[in-house]
């Protein structure tokens, strides 16, 4: 009993070595199996598994250039920690998403920096308001590749999609700490370039090296001030708005409170100045509507949005941006929360929406799609007061 026992327990470990070899073998030939395996894989793990051997880097490669949409990461609430609770969801976020960021567009509330409703901000009531913004720089050049571009905007209200699967309804925040992060990967057809401009930097040669004049592919511009009732600042945003009102392109934005520094050695401090992206290829598809002081009904409200439905853009790989003034919100709705966010999930289950309450708004209703463009307005009409502007853009 105890040969026959041997026998059967050295049969075992070779039939356990058997396809353990057999495994291995697989593993480090069968190119089908090593990249459907590596699909499973978030990329931060992937880069590490693409150093496995030249199989796995060509397998990872592959993987990699079919991670081509849009992701993201929100958080709301009190953070428990000495920074703004988007930094923690960030932190951990960012190890388990399915691509490599190129391109990231971060907005935060306000109150974290001027207020003390977040728990950060206890223990660092004495700090300067700009050591802060540049201790959030620091921290999000960490997080994120020192390749990324990094546009990130401080805004007195935050609209934001749940980034857990469970729970993806769009939700409205006028006050409490509240942000997301929108990550962009390198896609095919698509080219996401940021810009920033102050009165000393906006000339014809600065417009065109950031694709906003003499670029044929533009399709989408979203554009953000800051320090806008500043004495010549109104003037300065026309220098811009006046040759993009006249072009065939999606514009959408407003008034911000700030922005985190971005190339400011060109800017004295406090000046006004203008920042945002611009989304230029074949592949892009936008619209936007206007929905102006007089909608001020959910049933209104739901009449205009379905004017961005009958544009027909093709919602997968698509993202909604809500940007309203402060003044509407739940104030605007009889004290009704989240009503323009709750329709355009009625509207667009599937599509994210983020964007702000800030202090004006720019845009217009427009469609820019395929070989055509569709505009109810010219450069004089694209600011405006009391407003909210909705608009929808498609990355193919």
């Amino acid at each position: 009993m105890k040969r026959f026992k041997g026998k059967m327990e050295d049969g075992g470990a070779s039939s356990s070595g058997a396809v353990e070899s057999k495994a291995g073998f697989v593993l480090g030939n069968v190119a089908e199996v090593v990249e459907r395996i590596l699909t499973f894989v978030p990329n931060k793990s992937l880069f590490r598994l693409a150093s496995v051997c030249r199989l796995w880097r060509n397998c990872a490669r592959r993987v990699l250039r079919t991670r081509q949409n849009l992701s993201w990461l929100s958080a709301s609430g009190s953070s428990l920690y000495e920074e703004h609770v988007l930094f923690r969801t960030m932190e951990e976020g960012l190890e388990s998403v399915f691509l490599l960021p190129q391109t990231v567009l971060l907005m935060m509330d306000n109150e974290s920096f001027t207020g003390h409703h977040g728990a950060f901000r206890h223990k660092k009531a004495k700090r300067c308001q700009s050591a802060d913004k540049l201790d959030v720089v620091d921290r999000l050049r960490r997080l994120l590749p020192s390749s990324c571009d990094l546009l990130c905007v401080i805004t007195p209200g935050i609209v934001l999609t749940p980034s857990e699967p469970a729970g993806q309804v769009p939700k409205e925040f006028m006050e409490g700490e509240a942000g997301f992060s929108l990550l962009f990967p390198a896609m095919e057809g698509v080219h996401i370039r940021p810009f920033h401009f102050c009165k000393n930097s906006l000339s014809d040669t600065t417009l065109e090296k950031a694709g906003l004049a003499a670029n044929p592919d533009l399709k989408v511009v979203l554009l953000f001030g800051y320090e806008a009732y500043k004495t010549g600042a109104a003037r300065f945003l026309n220098q811009l708005l006046e040759p993009l009102g006249r072009s065939n392109v999606l514009i959408a934005g407003g008034h911000v409170e700030s922005v985190l520094p971005h190339k400011r050695d060109c800017c004295s401090p406090g000046s006004f100045g203008v920042t945002g992206l611009t989304l230029s290829g074949p592949r892009i598809q936008g619209a936007s509507v206007l929905m102006d002081q007089a909608v001020n009904t959910p049933a209104s409200a739901e009449v205009t949005m379905r004017r961005l439905k009958a544009a027909n853009i093709p919602e997968s790989n698509t993202v909604g941006f809500m940007f309203a003034c402060v003044a509407r919100g739940h104030n605007h709705y009889s004290d009704q929360p989240n009503v323009e966010a709750d329709i355009f999930h009625k509207l667009f289950p599937r599509v994210p929406l983020f964007g702000f309450f800030g202090n004006g708004e720019i845009g217009c209703d427009r469609i820019v799609k395929e070989n055509y463009t569709l505009s109810q307005t010219d450069a004089n009409g694209l600011q405006h007061g009391y407003t909210t502007v909705m608009s929808l853009v498609h990355l193919g």
